[in-house]
This record gives C-alpha cells, structure tokens and sequence, in this order.
C-alpha cells in the first residue's frame, strides 16, 4: 500500500516523465518529418508578405523548414523544465534519428534495386502526351535522392544548431539568476537559427546539388535569398513563440509541482 505523500509523489513523476516524452516525440516527429520532406518542395510566400511580383528577391523557403520552428520551442521547454543534461539528451537522439532514417533509405534503395537504376546510375524517364514522368515504384527514388542530402546537410547543421541553443540558453539562465526568460528564449532560438540556416543552404547545395538555381542567375546572391528567407522565417516563429512559452513554462511548473519561480 502506497501511503498519500508516496502516492502523491509517483503520480508528478508520472506526470514529469509524460510531458517530457511528449515533448520529446513531438521534437523527434518534427525532426523525422523536416528530414524526410527536406527540400522536396520550395514555398515561395512573398504574396503573403508583401512583396511584389517585380521584386528580384523572393521569399522562398524549402517545405522541410515548416516544422523547424517547433523543435526549438520543445528544446527551450526541456532545458526550462528539465535542465540542460535532458536537453543534450533528446539532441543526441535526434542525431541517433538521422541515422536511423539514412539507413533507412539506403536500405530500401538497396534492396530489390532497378537494373535500370544500378546500370545507369540514374531515374528512367518516360514522356507520356509530352509530359516527363518518372514509372511508378521510382518516385522513391527521387525522394531518396533529396532526403539523403537533405538529411546530411540537416545532421550537420542540426548538431551545431542545437548544441549552440541548449548552450546559450543555460549561460544567459546562469548569468540572469534564471529571469528573463524571453531573453535566453529567444537570443539562444535566433543565434542557433542563424547557424543552421547558413549550413543548411550552404551543405544541400554544395553536397546535394539540390538548391532550385536556374543556369544564368547569380548563385551568390540567390543562396543568399535561401538563407534570409530561411532565418527569417525561423526569426518571425522564434519571436511568435515567446508568449506561448512564457504560458507553457507557467501552467507546466504547476502541474508538474516544480518550485522554481519564472521570471
């Protein structure tokens, strides 16, 4: 028989545990998606903001971006609630995840391989009505083909990305006596955002040769458009988010009885 003060305590340990593995699955299934999707679709959102279809520089962002956002308010959760140690941990097995999904691809691209695909080195194609297309079953391919560089330039830039937002998180928490938490939210989001986008742009083009740049235009400055597009979109999210985390952090410490104040 558990007496009222043990019971008490096994059910917030519960619910710590619970939080902290929904936490996590949304960071990892975030993580999953935005590898997997990757640079399979480019957005342009300039309509949305305003500019203008005469304008050289377009607001474009790769759809494997949409969820990234997302993944650092879970890490900045983990670290406010959990500390830093739980933080690096849920990184490393994001890192494990990237793996996991490599393999994956290898071994479905491995398996069963087209003759077509391992003679020739590439996708066949068909024209049908004068329309390109690539036989069913070979689809896979092509995403194999984006994911595989999408995610390698994802891991890199991820690992960097992370670590630098755990790390600042925790310096300006140990120097600001733990206040000011829309302060070490948001610089640690928006310093580690500003890596990520710069390796991310940088790796899938170089590595992957899979950045959207026609033959003529500026490659410079059109890499540079990725990689403001990209920031800025992860900038609006990371400030967008400050409230909601102030709300998260708030409710959360009650409900899961932790005594540290939030300032």
């Amino acid at each position: 028989m558990f007496s009222d003060k043990t019971y008490g305590d096994d059910k917030v340990a519960k619910r710590r545990e619970l939080v902290f593995l929904l936490l996590s699955g949304i960071f990892l299934g975030s993580l999953a998606m935005l590898n997997v999707l990757g640079v399979s679709r480019f957005i342009d959102l300039s309509d949305y903001i305003g500019i203008s279809d005469s304008s050289d520089f377009r607001f474009v962002v790769a759809v494997g971006v949409l969820p990234y956002p997302i993944t650092f308010f879970c890490t900045d959760l983990i670290s406010e609630l959990y500390g830093r140690s739980r933080a690096n941990s849920v990184v490393w097995v994001g890192l494990i995840l990237n793996i996991w999904i490599l393999s994956i691809l290898w071994l479905g691209g491995w398996l069963d391989a087209p003759t077509e695909l391992t003679e020739y080195g590439e996708l066949p194609i068909t024209v049908i009505d004068g329309k390109a297309h690539v036989p069913y079953g070979y689809v896979f391919y092509e995403i194999r083909k984006m994911a595989f560089g999408a995610t390698v330039a994802s891991m890199i830039a991820y690992l960097s990305a992370q670590f630098i937002d755990v790390h600042i998180f925790h310096y300006i928490k140990q120097k600001t006596r733990g206040k000011f938490l829309w302060l070490r939210n948001n610089v640690s989001t928006m310093t580690s955002q500003l890596v990520d986008s710069i390796a991310v742009i940088l790796i899938t083009y170089y590595y992957a040769d899979a950045i959207p740049i026609n033959e003529g235009e500026d490659v410079g400055y059109m890499l540079l458009m990725f990689i403001l597009s990209s920031y800025a979109f992860k900038v609006i999210f990371a400030l967008l988010d400050t409230i909601p985390i102030y709300l998260a952090v708030k409710y959360l410490r009650i409900y899961l009885n932790l005594k540290d104040e939030i300032n």
